[in-house]
């Protein structure tokens, strides 16, 4: 079996591009997300055209996928944690080629954790709680209970991922064991909104009223990387000034709402600039 596995690889390691491959065996792996395959093969290589290609295979009735996607794309997924399965995959898999130790200092990275990639993390997962908070709150005050919840819930995971992250850890697909140990309390709210037997409105009343806390007590680290880049250039900024900014891309669709935030906690201040039309005025951010 592993032969033949080998054969769909083996060739590629001699390719200049190549710069590592991992194989994951569910059958050793049983918590990996394989997408119902028994085997994925992950290769990274140095070609920007390939982002992310994948092809299927049968070895032996084994059902194999063929990832191959590029350098770029593994550190994107370190920051901004789209795909939490290709961690998974690089930190459980079993390497089967390494050139000059890339993988091992991806892994290395993973494990040391960088204040500048933490900071960066938590601020996607304080903006993506706001959204989600946000929605689920305007959808429960016009009655759609359903997708009230399921924004809410969402909104709780973004938390508890942001508190993993916090505490200077990736999260992992099993991310409710680490906030277990890490923030028993958010643990705690979770675990009672899934076997409450209030009714739905009072599970969703509960969940702003907590979440609402969460986001009070976390503006401060959720925010750290946003305050950081433009606390670095000391001026005034539109919102498409702030939106173009490279530092801030990854989280640039829900920047508005940040600001906004930050504007209601009184971290940041606007000013208004006068416009060509009489009575129209261009509103700039700045940092109190």
């Amino acid at each position: 079996m592993e032969d033949l596995i080998r054969q769909l690889y083996q060739d590629r390691a001699g390719e200049r591009d190549t710069l590592a491959i991992v194989v994951v065996e569910k059958e050793y792996h049983p918590l990996s997300i394989t997408d119902g395959f028994d085997v994925i093969i992950l290769l990274v290589n140095q070609n920007t055209d390939i982002t992310w290609d994948v092809k299927h295979y049968t070895v032996a009735n084994k059902y194999v996928s063929f990832h191959s996607l590029s350098q770029a794309m593994v550190h994107q997924t370190l920051i901004i944690g789209n795909h939490r399965r290709l961690i998974d995959w690089i930190i459980n898999g079993k390497i089967m080629f390494d050139r000059n130790e890339f993988l091992q200092e991806v892994k290395e990275r993973i494990d040391i954790f960088p204040p500048g990639d933490r900071a960066k993390k938590m601020t996607i997962q304080f903006t993506k709680m706001l959204r989600r908070f946000e929605e689920g709150k305007t959808l429960f005050r016009s009655g759609h209970l359903f997708d009230a919840f399921s924004n809410m819930m969402h909104s709780l995971h973004h938390l508890a991922r942001l508190s993993v992250i916090h505490h200077g850890l990736f999260p992992e697909v099993i991310v409710w064991e680490q906030v277990r140990y890490i923030e028993p309390q958010i643990y705690k709210l979770y675990h009672e909104l899934l076997h409450s037997e209030e009714s739905l409105e009072k599970r969703i009343e509960l969940l702003i009223l907590a979440t609402e806390l969460a986001i009070h007590s976390k503006t401060e680290v959720g925010s750290q990387h946003f305050l950081s880049v433009i606390q670095s250039m000391n001026k005034e900024w539109s919102a498409s000034e702030l939106m173009g900014l490279s530092e801030l891309s990854d989280y640039r669709l829900d920047i508005e709402l940040l600001v906004r935030h930050l504007l209601e906690k009184r971290i940041l201040t606007s000013e208004t600039e006068d416009t060509r039309a009489v009575g129209i005025n261009k509103i700039k951010y700045l940092l109190k």
